[in-house]
């Protein structure tokens, strides 16, 4: 009996993943609970399990190539010589109810269900064009016709390695050139590009189809009626050339996908769907610093690690929300929700990408297990392996660009949430504190906020008492 390994959705937001590593080859045996491979989401990298036991037998997505949650990835069998000459590479479809989202206590996930060899011997007449979801995604950008390419994954499946060495044996063109060529049948290789790197262009080819202008001959002029010239006429003298520039050449080509994508499109979507205003004021942090100072000697030896400023910054943003529901809403069609739960997630700057790391019912934790918490899903988001429920559902976000010498900026609201703390860096300045001039320790809070639902006064006093908890973080003990 075969049995599909499948792609499992790892989270509320999964739809496709990207293999990273097989950790088990053909022929090796697999128990369950073996890690058999690591897959890359749009959010995290995580490992999947056997959920059965039996020799691995078929890979049928290499390592690199991306595919749509619940689709074949690998075939076991129950014996090391089991018949799979029936079995037909992505023709079988894997039922959703092998979808099993995952505990925040595990990051790992089982992923394979039997598959009988009849079922996939029935949709091996389909007559579809086999390819990876990235050969497919590369072929729809360059404009590459998928019949024309010849596959070298299993079964004759097309990759995006296939796709790639198909563009580099043709000519240089964009994807509209391309069309337009397929369209008109027109062979490129005709064609000699003006683009960069002597790429076709569209230009190109809409001159090699225009239809050329019919050439007339001047009438000849009688030997015995010269032109007369007036000796006063100014001569006409030509313009010089206009030199052509050279288009800018291209340094590279990189795919907008994986985290890059979520984060364009989401940043996008809320740039098109809000009505983002931007409140600003200045705080005197220095009783902040002097907390701060406080407590990484009180906490050091119960937390192992110093107590840092966005540490203090979800107690406080936790506190004033619970203080201020209003702002802990989201817009859901025409309703305003007002959410009974505080989850604040702070951004975080990766290798992948910008990613929101949430801590949940921050309102009802102590600083000490925020900060723990706060590292270890940081920890996790920055080496890839947090898993998808841990970067999604906060009610409220803090931005952090002070350790980049930022003082005040604009946020994007992170939806569907109300608003976003930016925080700009604590820095010694003069400041008049008791009526004398003195140096403090200032600092920027930048608050935008969603004004379809929340007016800038009831805003303004929110941001005002974070304000005042930062200026006093000793009322966070009233």
């Amino acid at each position: 009996m075969v049995t599909e390994v499948i792609l499992p959705k790892l989270g509320q937001t999964m739809e496709e993943g990207a293999i990273v590593e097989w950790m088990k080859q053909v022929g090796d045996a697999v128990k369950r609970g073996d890690v058999l491979f690591t897959v890359e989401s749009d959010k995290a990298t995580l490992e999947v399990e056997a959920a059965a036991r039996g020799f691995l037998r078929r890979i049928l997505v290499q390592a690199g190539e991306t595919v749509p949650v619940l689709s074949a990835v690998a075939l076991l069998t129950k014996t090391a010589d089991e018949d799979i000459s029936g079995y037909q590479a992505g023709m079988a479809a894997a039922p959703a109810a092998v979808a099993e989202e995952p505990t925040p206590a595990t990051a790992t996930a089982p992923a394979s269900i039997p598959v009988s060899e009849p079922e996939a011997e029935a949709a091996a007449g389909a007559g579809r064009i086999f390819a990876s979801p990235r050969a497919r995604k590369l072929a729809r950008e360059k404009g590459v016709e998928l019949a024309l390419v010849s596959g070298s994954g299993p079964g004759g499946r097309i990759v995006e390695q296939d796709v790639a060495a198909y563009l580099e044996a043709a000519p240089k063109a964009t994807p509209v050139a391309r069309r337009l060529a397929e369209q008109a049948g027109l062979d490129l290789r005709t064609l000699a590009g003006t683009g960069p790197g002597g790429r076709i262009t569209k230009e190109d080819v809409e001159a090699a189809l225009a239809p050329q202008p019919s050439v007339t001959v001047p009438p000849m002029v009688s030997p015995v009626e010269p032109p007369v010239v007036s000796p006063v006429e100014p001569a006409v003298v030509s313009p010089a050339p206009v030199a052509q520039l050279r288009p800018a050449e291209l340094l590279s080509e990189l795919p907008m996908s994986g985290v890059r994508a979520v984060i364009a499109r989401r940043m996008a979507e809320s740039h098109q769907t809000t009505a983002p205003v931007t409140l600003t004021t200045e705080v005197d942090a220095t009783r902040l610093v002097e907390a701060r100072e406080w407590l990484k000697a009180s906490l050091a030896d119960e937390l192992g690690f110093n107590v840092g400023y966005n540490d203090l910054l979800v107690i406080v943003a936790a506190r004033v929300l619970r203080e201020f529901p209003y702002m802990n809403a989201r817009l859901a069609g025409d309703v305003i929700q007002q959410l009974d739960e505080v989850h604040v997630a702070l951004a975080v700057d990766t290798d992948r990408g910008l990613l929101v790391p949430v801590i949940r019912d921050a309102d009802h934790k102590r600083l000490a297990q925020v900060a723990s918490e706060l590292r270890e899903v940081v920890g996790r988001a920055r080496e890839g392996k947090a898993l998808p429920d841990e970067l999604s559902g906060s009610t409220f976000t803090i931005t952090n660009l002070g350790m980049h010498e930022i003082d005040a900026f604009t946020p994007i609201i992170n939806l569907p949430e109300v608003a976003i703390l930016g925080v700009g860096r604590i820095k010694p300045r003069p400041a008049v504190f008791n009526g004398e001039i003195t140096i403090r320790q200032m600092m920027w809070l930048s608050l935008t906020f969603d004004h379809r639902l929340v007016d800038g006064a009831p805003a303004a006093r929110f941001l005002q008492r974070i304000k005042q908890l930062v200026e006093e973080p000793y009322l966070l003990l009233s």
